[in-house]
């Protein structure tokens, strides 16, 4: 969402998800991205440490001064509730913060997964069996992306624990546009309330 065009805009994240033996980290506060930079620093292996570009400047959080790492693997779970998991990250995070401060009605787990290899399936196959409920949302486009697996994940944990299909909010399966109106169409912040509430409404 920073009208950078397909040069500068993509969201490649899943690719390297794809890699045996690489790490995958996407911080959405500046608290995570402190506490995992200096976890990938001290790990023997490599770690693709990604960073939204629009969260620079944009997200303003107390980190301390003091030295600390966070778990690779480890989701946050930002909110609880007992109506559907809500499962995402990066700028993802953000986006359905903005909506669930929009609909207050709504009582829902939000995992921030921080880290997408390795992935927390605990904390996803938890909150899931205990809501019934998933929507992925992620900034990617719709194939191939991780909430592919994840809603593959589910599918194969949880199965008999859904009271609705899984469901994936994703962006457009297109070129990203230059031009300001064009991309909000393009991205799935656009949808992702309207895909919540007709899950709920499921």
């Amino acid at each position: 969402g920073v009208a950078a065009g397909p040069f500068h805009s993509q969201t490649n994240e899943a690719w390297f998800t794809k890699t045996p033996g690489l790490k995958v980290v996407y911080p959405a506060f500046p608290y995570d991205a402190k506490g995992l930079l200096a976890t990938a620093i001290n790990d023997p292996n490599p770690v693709m440490f990604f960073e939204h570009k629009a969260l620079y400047r944009s997200v303003r959080q107390e980190v301390p001064v003091d030295y600390y790492t966070l778990p690779f693997g480890k989701a946050s779970l930002l909110k609880e509730g007992n109506d559907v998991t809500i499962i995402t990250y990066g700028a993802g995070v953000h986006w359905a913060l903005e909506t669930l401060a929009n609909n207050p009605n709504i009582n829902a787990d939000l995992l921030d997964l921080r880290t997408l290899q390795p992935l927390d399936q605990e904390a996803i196959i938890g909150s899931v069996k205990r809501t019934g409920k998933a929507i992925i949302l992620q900034e990617d486009s719709l194939f191939g992306g991780i909430a592919s697996d994840i809603s593959a994940l589910i599918m194969e944990q949880c199965f008999e624990f859904l009271d609705a299909p899984v469901k994936r909010v994703a962006s457009l399966e297109t070129p990203i546009p230059f031009i300001n109106q064009l991309e909000k169409q393009y991205l799935s912040k656009e949808r992702f309330e309207a895909e919540l509430k007709s899950l709920l409404s499921y």
